[in-house]
């Protein structure tokens, strides 16, 4: 039986997809100690793993940080990632490093998987080999590794190739790491030297290359190409969809069989609380049409959407994907990174509409893959959103990009990658703990 430690920052769209990795490790028979907030301690142990609560000051609710932080709220663009990343993740790591330690101290520990926004395990990598377990990123974001054939991650700019390109990405990647978040940088910087007695070693958004494996849930046909790509990288596939939460099948279900296009819109479990943002417009954009529109409210009650609805709308709190997205003709989402690898897997082609945090990530990548369209907005237009799904329903080339990334998700590994990586991690590591 082997002994890991997983970490999560205190937000539930990261965790969810840990809480999958662990279920799994526990399955298998494996120890797995989860250390993330309490606010999440019922569902750590719903999957089998042992909760360790983080202390105060290591736990921010990054699931209300608008209410936690009014600072933050009206910033956009570089200023609003600088914010996150100084308030929200860097200020929390030494008391996550602590707590961590803690816990690797107190059992044997064979390796530490982490979601890359806990800085706490990004200061723990500095570490000298001999002295920590193996430390494996966990990739449930798009894959930010720095690359000469890339744009800095953050920018939503997709890949330009030859010299120009690379001339491109360079200066681009100066500007971000000397003056867009050079004081964040130098920030990080100290408070590693602080901590363990040495800089982190390289920019602060690139430290899961430096990890000792970076386990990407995806494949490489939705991520850009690096001919520098480091051979920790491993592309395993997508997770797969968490159990469903709905005791059985809405009484409209039979309605997805009467061979009207299906168009999904969601707006996921975490930014749900405006449904004008995406969920409306593309009701209104549909209305009249011969698709049936699918909404999942991603848990809200249906009274948070209109009373009256147009008919040619299905609503539910949540839906199993497993049944819904093979007979879904397009999503349309705002960019989740999860929700949109179970798409792809599907061969569904996607209208995307997320420009905050990692969604603009997601955004570009679904538009340079060929397998949607990118709205480049978080509150797209009606007209915006109908004309995108008209055009992705009657261009086959969308569906067929969706259904060659399909056939590449159904020959990766899944989460027998992951096994796979933690078992060529075994002989070289050091367990430690009691």
């Amino acid at each position: 039986m082997s002994s890991y430690v997983i970490t999560s920052t205190p937000a539930h769209g990261h965790l969810v997809p840990l809480l999958q990795v662990a279920s799994h490790l526990v399955a298998r028979g494996d120890r797995v100690r989860f250390l993330t907030s309490g606010r999440y301690s019922e569902e750590v142990r719903a999957s089998g793993a042992e909760f360790l609560p983080l202390p105060a000051g290591g736990d921010v609710d990054l699931d209300h940080a608008d209410e936690a932080f009014p600072q933050r709220q009206g910033l956009a663009g570089p200023a609003a990632i600088r914010y996150d990343m100084r308030h929200l993740f860097l200020a929390p790591a030494a008391v996550q490093l602590r707590a961590l330690r803690a816990a690797i101290d107190a059992a044997p520990t064979d390796a530490v998987l982490t979601e890359p926004l806990f800085f706490g395990a990004t200061l723990l990598q500095r570490r000298p080999r001999g002295e920590r377990p193996p430390i494996v990123a966990l990739g449930i974001f798009p894959l930010g590794v720095k690359s000469r054939d890339t744009a800095p991650f953050g920018l939503g700019i997709t890949p330009l190739g030859g010299p120009i390109g690379r001339v491109r990405n360079a200066a681009l990647s100066f500007a971000a790491e000397r003056f867009v978040f050079g004081e964040v940088q130098r920030e990080a910087d100290e408070l590693s030297v602080r901590e363990v007695g040495t800089s982190l070693g390289g920019f602060l958004l690139d430290w899961p290359s430096r990890t000792d494996a970076v386990v990407q849930f995806s494949v490489e046909g939705f991520e850009y190409p690096r001919r520098d790509l480091p051979r920790s990288v491993h592309f395993v596939g997508a997770l797969p969809a968490p159990t469903d939460r709905t005791p059985s099948l809405p009484d409209w279900w039979a309605d997805l069989d009467g061979g009207r296009p299906v168009v999904h819109v969601t707006q996921g479990t975490i930014a749900n609380s405006d449904f004008a943002q995406l969920v409306l417009p593309t009701v209104e954009a549909l209305d009249g049409s011969d698709a049936l529109v699918v909404v999942s409210t991603g848990g809200r009650a249906r009274d948070a959407l209109p009373s009256s609805l147009p008919d040619n709308v299905r609503v539910a709190e949540y839906l199993p994907y497993s049944h819904l997205l093979p007979r879904t003709s397009v999503l349309v989402t705002n960019g989740g990174f999860g929700g949109v690898q179970q798409a792809l897997a599907h061969g569904v082609p996607i209208v995307v509409a997320g420009q905050t945090e990692d969604k603009v990530e997601v955004s570009a990548r679904v538009a340079w893959s060929g397998a949607g369209i990118s709205l480049k907005t978080n509150r797209p237009t009606a007209h915006a959103v109908r004309t995108a799904v008209q055009r992705v329903l009657r261009d086959d080339s969308f569906r067929r990009a969706a259904q060659s990334l399909a056939r590449e998700y159904a020959a990766a590994p899944g989460l027998a990658g992951l096994d796979r990586v933690l078992g060529q991690l075994a002989p070289e590591q050091t367990r430690l703990g009691r």
